[in-house]
This record gives structure tokens, sequence and C-alpha cells, in this order.
């Protein structure tokens, strides 16, 4: 199986930078797109951004442009950059990948526990 662990949520002001990480461990044949959903109080999880191994990105609408979306393929982990935080972009945010643990023949998605992340003044 493979694991996410993420880090690196916490309380930050309005405007202010954050950074989280994600490494995906175990027993991993294949990583294949990895990234971030979030979910706020009372709401739906959504997209905040995709990274691809070969790098392409996908970003919400509400994040583009505050985000941005890294991967180190050597580590297996995926980093999701922010700026100009907004007491919006408060909610859970989970660490997703679609791979493979070896004895897999197919990609299955896999999801980290989830970081809090505070935006408040």
């Amino acid at each position: 199986q493979v694991q996410l662990a993420e880090s690196g949520g916490g309380l930050v002001q309005p405007g202010g930078s954050l950074t989280l990480s994600c490494a995906a461990s175990g027993s991993i044949a294949s990583i294949n797109t990895m990234g971030w959903y979030r979910q706020a109080p009372g709401k739906g999880r959504e997209l905040v951004a995709t990274v691809t191994p070969g790098g392409s990105t996908n970003y919400a609408d509400s994040v583009k442009g505050r985000i941005t979306i890294s991967r180190d393929n050597a580590k297996n982990t995926v980093y999701l950059q922010m700026s100009s935080l907004k007491p919006e972009d408060t909610a859970v945010y989970y660490c997703y990948c679609s791979g493979r643990a070896r004895g897999e023949a197919y990609n299955t998605a896999y999801w980290g526990k989830g970081t809090l992340v505070t935006v408040s003044s």
C-alpha cells in the first residue's frame, strides 16, 4: 500500500504565506498525478491543484495566481506553496495521489489524513 504524510498546516495571518508538503511512502510501484484538495467547514471537498509526473498543473480558479504546486519525483513528494492567503482559504487540506503499490495492476487513489490551514488575524 501507499501512504501519504502531510505537513505544514497551521495558523497564518491574512496575506501571509504557507507551504504544505506531502510525501508518499510504502510499497510504491509508481506514482502518477499528485495534488491537493480542501474542505472548508460545512462545505464539500474541492480541488485545489494537481500536478502530473511531467509537471503539467491544474489549478482551481479561486486560488490561481496565489498558489504554486510542484513535486519532486525522486522524493515522491508534492508541495503547495500558498501566498496572499485569505480567510476563505481556511480548510482542511488533503493530499492525494494516483499510483500503484507493488503487486497492484492498476492505479488507485490514495489520500492523506488532512492538515488544517487556518487564515485568521
